[in-house]
């Protein structure tokens, strides 16, 4: 999530810096654009729940200028493009992407002789973004919150989205982060986390976490380089060791699936578009191109490990909100207040619908870790024992094994079963037993909401599978625990929730199809029953009345177009569980 210290979220009125994300993180209200005269913020928002932990990834790019721009007296501050932003922050966000989302992105010509000034006055903002971290930060042995140092790096090679979020384990960093203009391809990215990080000897980790494949135009999961050189199985381990986690999800859409195929669940949350230069345009829908989903990937690297002998794709999977407000969690569709993400202005004014609709509020992490420690959650990206949810708090236990019985959902201690018989969500089953087929025991907890909001109950869990068959993707999808037809409902005149829905299910499903000379993988899905989406929340909290015209204020059309989707059933997504068949020793 992004703060003030992004150029997007500065441009759109955001005043929050990061020592203000974490304390909202924490629970503590904040004010949000607009301001009046005084300053004052005419929106206060805050979290129902606070978070247990928080990355804030402002832009590596731009750093310095924004900072610049922002500050009076400093040398740029009244150039042109500066002046721009701050009089026509849509304008100026335009004409600022044109410039770096290129294949030859560069600096604002305000840097001044070798960009000395962005430099400095970069520096100053990756100090303080450090320090924010380390003030959040409770080292106390109640581990109540903890905060993660780190950035975006924002490659965006003609309009197509690559961005990655790099997470630090500690507070040991680099003394810059890297950046787009600099490193614009995600090789060089990975170079510079190793010559500064990595391999410098001084305890540095990280990790990358690609976001926003639905607009990267396919880019994102390909099986060459950058330079077009096809991937060797070097470069496989390469990627497979720098970026073990993938965002599924966040307020530019969902990243699971494509659309339209034999999942209709696949149809959640889309965005209308291919790539992330379209979206200011918010041109009509096009298609999305291969390899621009998860689940294609996911299922691609399968392919890619055997050809290879290393799967470049074995990601776990994380959601996440990316908003532009410094306000990281506030995912609530009924407190939905938009993200400030360049295409929208409440710099000025509260519009009528917070966002565009084919945004939304964003989703979570998850994490399963033995502490709320920066060490035990680092742990716990770098093994994949990690899950998104499209926002509820959902709870997901997975787990894969060839020796789990019938009965482990009624076992008081299901869950020590399920490390000592097998493997969690993000983990490699051994070698198949002769004549076994894997068992995955699933167990999930409906969000129990808070004391204003009860949460929504559970519909259903799926397990998704994918394998490659004769060298060909394949993919299905099972109902293994409640129903899709199970009466749930919404009603639309309160956004209430009718008919039944569980508090939790849980079951221990044999895949009776498995090959054990196919590669597979496997993921839990778990679906809520419907409820209403921001957008119906906006127009209830409106009064808005579709049936009187006069009912109807000014930009709250939305309201009565029958297109516009006004329900959702929110999710929880996990990380895979793979199988890779043996590899027969050669005499």
């Amino acid at each position: 999530m992004h703060t003030a210290f992004s150029f997007d979220g500065w441009g759109q009125g955001t005043r929050g810096t990061p020592r203000d994300a974490y304390r909202f993180a924490k629970g503590h209200a904040i004010g949000i654009q607009p301001y009046d005269a005084k300053g004052q913020p005419l929106r206060r928002v805050q979290l129902r729940r606070p978070l247990d932990f928080t990355l804030v990834s402002d832009h590596a790019e731009l750093l310095g200028e924004t900072r610049i721009c922002d500050t009076k007296g400093l040398p740029g501050h009244d150039s042109f493009v500066c002046r721009l932003n701050r009089r026509f922050p849509k304008l100026g966000y335009a004409l600022v992407n044109s410039q770096y989302a290129s294949r030859a992105p560069r600096r604002m010509s305000f840097c001044g002789e070798n960009a000395a000034d962005c430099l400095t006055a970069e520096s100053l903002a990756w100090r303080a973004i450090r320090d924010a971290a380390e003030e959040a930060y409770d080292r106390t042995p109640a581990c109540r919150f903890t905060s993660f140092v780190g950035y975006e790096w924002s490659g965006m090679p003609d309009g197509n989205n690559l961005h990655r979020n790099v997470v630090f384990r500690n507070a040991v960093v680099p003394a810059r982060p890297a950046n787009s203009i600099e490193q614009p391809t995600v090789e060089e990215l990975w170079t510079r986390l190793e010559e500064d990080c990595l391999d410098a000897g001084s305890g540095c980790e990280a990790l990358a976490i690609p976001h926003n494949s639905n607009v990267s135009g396919g880019l994102m999961f390909r099986d060459v380089r950058s330079d077009g050189v096809p991937l060797s199985r070097a470069d496989a381990e390469r990627r497979a060791a720098r970026e073990r986690l993938l965002e599924v999800t966040q307020h530019k859409g969902d990243s699971e699936c494509r659309a339209g195929g034999a999942d209709e669940l696949c149809g959640y949350e889309k965005l209308p578009y291919t790539r992330m230069d379209q979206m200011a345009s918010e041109r009509m829908w096009t298609p999305p191109a291969p390899l621009s989903y998860a689940r294609e990937a996911l299922i691609e690297g399968l392919r890619l490990g055997q050809r290879l002998g290393a799967n470049p794709f074995a990601f776990g999977l994380v959601g996440a909100t990316d908003t532009h407000l410094a306000t990281p969690g506030l995912v609530d569709e009924d407190r939905f207040v938009g993200h400030a993400a360049g295409t929208v202005n409440a710099r000025l004014a509260i519009p009528p619908l917070p966002d565009r609709l084919d945004f939304n509020p964003g989703g979570l992490a998850v994490l399963w870790a033995e502490e709320n420690s920066r060490d035990a959650l680092f742990e716990a990206m770098q093994r994949r024992e990690a899950y998104g949810t499209s926002g509820p708090r959902i709870q997901v236990r997975f787990f894969g094994g060839f020796a789990y019985g019938a009965d482990l959902c009624a076992a008081s201690d299901f869950v020590a079963q399920g490390y000592a018989r097998g493997v969690p969500m993000g983990g490699d089953l051994p070698a198949a037993p002769a004549g076994a087929a894997p068992r995955f025991a699933v167990w999930a907890l409906a969000d129990p909401g808070t004391l204003d909001r009860a949460g929504t109950r559970l519909q259903r869990i799926q397990i998704v599978k994918g394998w490659i068959e004769n060298g060909e993707p394949r993919e299905a999808v099972f109902d293994v625990a409640g129903a899709a037809e199970n009466g749930a409902g919404v009603d639309p005149l309160t956004c209430s929730p009718t008919g039944p829905g569980a508090g939790q299910l849980c079951t221990v499903w044999a895949d009776s199809s498995f090959d054990p000379e196919a590669p597979a993988l496997w993921y839990a899905r778990v679906v809520e029953n419907p409820s209403c989406r921001w957008n119906a929340w906006a127009c209830l909290e409106a009064r808005v009345d579709c049936a009187d015209p006069a009912g109807v204020p000014g930009g709250f059309e939305p309201c009565c177009d029958a297109s516009v989707p006004q329900t959702i059933q929110e999710r929880a997504w996990t990380s895979p569980i793979w199988y890779t068949p043996p590899v027969e020793e050669k005499p």
